[in-house]
C-alpha cells in the first residue's frame, strides 16, 4: 500500500491538470451573458424608426437632394444606376416625392458595384458631371429611365453625351468634367460614406439614419414606413 501511495499521489495530480487545461481551453468561448447588445433591431413597417447617429463620414458635399433641408423624413439612397433593382426602385421614389411633397427630402449617394456593373462607373460620372452644370437630376433620370438601352452597349460615352446634349449641358464642358478629379472627388467621398454605414450592396436606403430592410422597399411597404415614421415625427 504503501509502494503504490505516490504513484496514486502522482495520477491524482495529472487528472487535476488535465482538467485545469480543459477550464482554461473552455472559458473564453463561453459568451458572456452581460456583454451588450451592438446592432439595432431592425426597422419593420409598423414600429416608429430611432434616429441614429450619422456616421462621421459626411460624402460629398454638397450632395444631390429633393425636398426641402427641413423635411421631417430623410431618404439617403446608395445608388448604382446599372444595378436592375435600383433601376426599379427609381419610379417609386418618384411617386413617393410626389405623395410626399415638402415632408419627404430624398438623398442620392453614388456607389458604382465595379466590376460587377462595367458601365456603372461611366455612368456615375456622368451624372456627376452634369451636375456641375446644375443638372444632376436630369441627368440621374435619363439613366434610369434608359437603363435597359445602354446596359449592354460596348462604348456608353457616345450615349450618355448625348443625354447630355438632350438636357442643354455644355457638351464641351460635360466631356471635360466627366474625367475631372472633382467628379472623381465626389463619387470617392460617398463611397467613403456608405463603407463606413456598412452599405455593401445597392440599393441601400436609410430613412432618418436607419436602414430600411430590401424587402421594404415596394412602394406600398415604403408608403407605410414613411407614414410611421412621420407619425413618430410630426
Amino acid at each position: 500500500m504503501k509502494r503504490a501511495l505516490p504513484f496514486v499521489i502522482i495520477a491524482a495530480a495529472l487528472v487535476a491538470a488535465l482538467l485545469t487545461v480543459w477550464y482554461l481551453k473552455r472559458s473564453p468561448a463561453e459568451p458572456s451573458a452581460t456583454t451588450p447588445a451592438t446592432n439595432a433591431p431592425p426597422l419593420t413597417g409598423t414600429s416608429p424608426l430611432a434616429k441614429t447617429a450619422n456616421s462621421q463620414e459626411p460624402g460629398a458635399e454638397p450632395p444631390h437632394t429633393l425636398g426641402p433641408p427641413a423635411a421631417p423624413a430623410t431618404l439617403e439612397e446608395f445608388g448604382d444606376f446599372e444595378c436592375p433593382p435600383c433601376g426599379l426602385l427609381h419610379p417609386i421614389l418618384k411617386t413617393m416625392q410626389g405623395e410626399f411633397a415638402t415632408r419627404l427630402r430624398i438623398i442620392f449617394r453614388e456607389f458604382p458595384l465595379v466590376p460587377t456593373h462595367p458601365h456603372a462607373l461611366a455612368a456615375a460620372r456622368a451624372a456627376e458631371a452634369a451636375g456641375l452644370q446644375g443638372k444632376f437630376w436630369e441627368m440621374h433620370d435619363l439613366i434610369y429611365e434608359n437603363q435597359k438601352a445602354w446596359h449592354e452597349a460596348f462604348d456608353v460615352r457616345p450615349i450618355f453625351e448625348g443625354y447630355a446634349a438632350k438636357i442643354g449641358l455644355n457638351l464641351e464642358q460635360f466631356k471635360r468634367d466627366i474625367s475631372s478629379e472633382i467628379v472623381e472627388q465626389r463619387i470617392f467621398l460617398d463611397g467613403k460614406r456608405a463603407h463606413a454605414l456598412g452599405v455593401t450592396g445597392t440599393p441601400t436606403v436609410f430613412l432618418n439614419g436607419r436602414e430600411i430592410p430590401f424587402e421594404s422597399l415596394a412602394a406600398d411597404k415604403l408608403r407605410a414606413v414613411i407614414n410611421t415614421e412621420l407619425a413618430a415625427h410630426p
